[in-house]
């Protein structure tokens, strides 16, 4: 009788908010040492008790006593500061069965325990929260409004941090985007001009400011280091440091190879350029093909 009588009054009879954790890893034995110190005390001095327990079981036991506070307030619209765990327990939960081998053959029963850790929450009399607050008064702090304050900035600063996360990768992706698009239009200008350039009859046959150590040699068919333009108007010859891009013009070209490699190729960090080109179809027309195609390997094979 003594037996059914308290699981009636566990599960059925004894107020306040609960919370429930089933089946957690862990002896229900392992479980009772740790519920034993939290009870009857309240939530602020059952946190720093778990926060400062060595046991592993109390990560899961803190969980499920925030849960209880958690639904109490929600539910119940009471205020955190103003509960303390009135009834705790665990009760124990299916055991697993797992087998270790042993010597001549034998094997020994491994039993891995689990359990039910429930919590539950109740409210201070007025009697008893009139006393607390003189209490604290006189001891000059509060410890569970301190304790609850804590938990909703905990709460506020985790969701800032998750929305800031989300903030700062949606602004990364649209920088990439930004800077993908100024490189294009960069190139798209540089193509223009060029091209109306070649095209504006006023610079046909105007010979002011004809520098004959910078003009371009293509009519005869003599590729200079010093041409700005060795192998066409979208071509630019190596600067003083090899290495270094000109503006706008962002391929390698090796005049030895004639082949040609784009920022995203294999080999384009170890090539040097002996020649620079504004686009990949500037660098085909110059008479250039990508390094690792099919069509220089192709054309290698019918030589």
């Amino acid at each position: 009788m003594t037996g059914t009588k308290t699981s009636s009054r566990k599960t059925n009879e004894r107020p306040g908010t609960r919370a429930q954790a089933k089946h957690v890893r862990s002896s229900a034995y392992k479980a009772r040492e740790i519920l034993n110190l939290i009870r009857d005390k309240s939530y602020a001095e059952a946190s720093e008790i778990l926060a400062f327990s060595e046991r592993g079981i109390s990560a899961d036991i803190a969980k499920v006593l925030d849960s209880a506070v958690a639904n109490a307030e929600h539910n119940d619209g009471q205020l955190a500061e103003e509960l303390f765990v009135s009834a705790c327990y665990a009760d124990e939960g299916p055991t697993l069965k797992r087998w270790r081998p042993r010597a001549r053959g034998r094997a020994t029963r491994i039993r891995k325990r689990t359990c039910h850790i429930t919590v539950i929450v109740s409210r201070y009399s007025e009697a008893q929260l009139e006393m607390l607050r003189e209490r604290e008064a006189n001891a000059g702090r509060s410890t569970t409004t301190n304790a609850a304050e804590a938990r909703r900035q905990r709460v506020a600063q985790s969701r800032a941090r998750d929305e800031a996360e989300h903030d700062h990768d949606h602004d990364h992706d649209h920088d990439h985007d930004h800077e993908d698009a100024s490189v294009e239009d960069q190139a798209a200008e540089i193509v223009q001009a060029t091209e109306q350039a070649m095209s504006d009859p006023a610079n046909a046959g105007d010979d002011d400011g004809y520098d004959a150590e910078t003009a371009d040699s293509d009519q005869d068919s003599i590729v200079d280091a010093d041409d700005e333009t060795p192998f066409g108007p979208l071509s630019h010859a190596p600067l003083d440091d090899p290495q270094e891009m000109p503006e706008g013009y962002p391929i390698k070209g090796n005049a030895d190879s004639m082949k040609y490699h784009a920022p995203e190729g294999r080999w384009y960090e170890q090539t040097v350029a002996e020649v620079w080109f504004a686009t990949s179809d500037a660098a085909e027309a110059a008479g250039f093909t990508e390094a690792g195609s099919s069509s220089s390997s192709d054309e290698g094979e019918e030589e």
